[in-house]
């Protein structure tokens, strides 16, 4: 297999949009899923509601992609993976490197998707001392002085951030220097990079801030509908009391 290190996607050459891109991925999800089931074809329809995109979405996020369907017959669901697949680059192999063997980086180490995905961790580095040599994943820790010849030597072109916010700028510096030209960064901090090299940010807190947010937003509607609700009024006849024998009137016939 080639390395990741002098091939580009190549989805920027033939002008797909990055929110094209972005949803390549969910697709490609949705595929695996029916193809392991082995259906044989797919309709707009249905992979767009396992995607979680609408189906004119995905007919012209598959058009830039030169894939049409057959009508009456829907999309190839095999051709689709191999089609995207090959897209985003995931044909071949991905060295990738995880910088902070902390918690999260050594869950991110242990995560079983990389290699049936086309990427391959070839080294864990961490900045202190006491971690070099101990396994996890069973992949020895490397210390950061090792950095640069580990990205040179495996021809690393991704790296994974997975360090405390304030280490984060110096490893993102370091890692570009020694050839790296994507990062996705775990830190919570917004990374300083050069023209060319690609950032993705995941920040589990940022999501949960605004799941929160459209938690209070959905209470606060809630509270408001109670709020417009008027209390129900027992009904009565003749606004009487009531008797043995059921209401009673309020003036009594002589």
């Amino acid at each position: 297999m080639a390395t990741g290190r002098t091939h580009r996607p190549a989805t920027r050459s033939r002008g797909i949009p990055e929110a094209t891109v972005a949803r390549l991925p969910l697709y490609l999800r949705a595929l695996t899923a029916l193809s392991e089931r082995s259906v044989p074809t797919v309709s707009s329809e249905e992979l767009a509601t396992a995607a979680g995109v609408n189906s004119a979405k995905l007919r012209k996020d598959f058009s830039y992609l030169g894939s049409y369907g057959t009508r009456g017959v829907g999309y190839d669901v095999e051709y689709l993976v191999y089609q995207i697949s090959r897209e985003l680059g995931l044909t071949q192999d991905w060295p990738v490197v995880i910088v902070g063997i902390g918690n999260l980086g050594a869950a991110l180490a242990n995560y079983g998707g990389f290699a049936s995905r086309g990427f391959r961790v070839a080294a864990l580095i961490d900045a202190d001392p006491a971690m070099a040599g101990k396994p996890v994943a069973g992949l020895p820790v490397r210390h950061t002085d090792e950095l640069e010849a580990i990205i040179t030597d495996n021809g690393v072109s991704i790296g994974v951030i997975a360090t405390p916010a304030g280490a984060a700028q110096q490893v993102c510096d370091r890692l570009v220097a020694a050839g790296v030209t994507s990062i996705l960064n775990f830190a919570p901090t917004v990374l300083s990079v050069p023209e060319g090299v690609d950032v993705r940010k995941v920040d589990l807190s940022i999501e949960l801030q605004i799941l929160a947010f459209h938690e209070q937003r959905k209470a606060g509607e809630d509270a408001a509908q109670t709020a417009a609700t008027p209390p129900r009024v027992p009904r009565t006849t003749g606004g009487g009391r009531k008797g043995p024998d059921g209401d009673v009137p309020a003036v009594m016939p002589a």
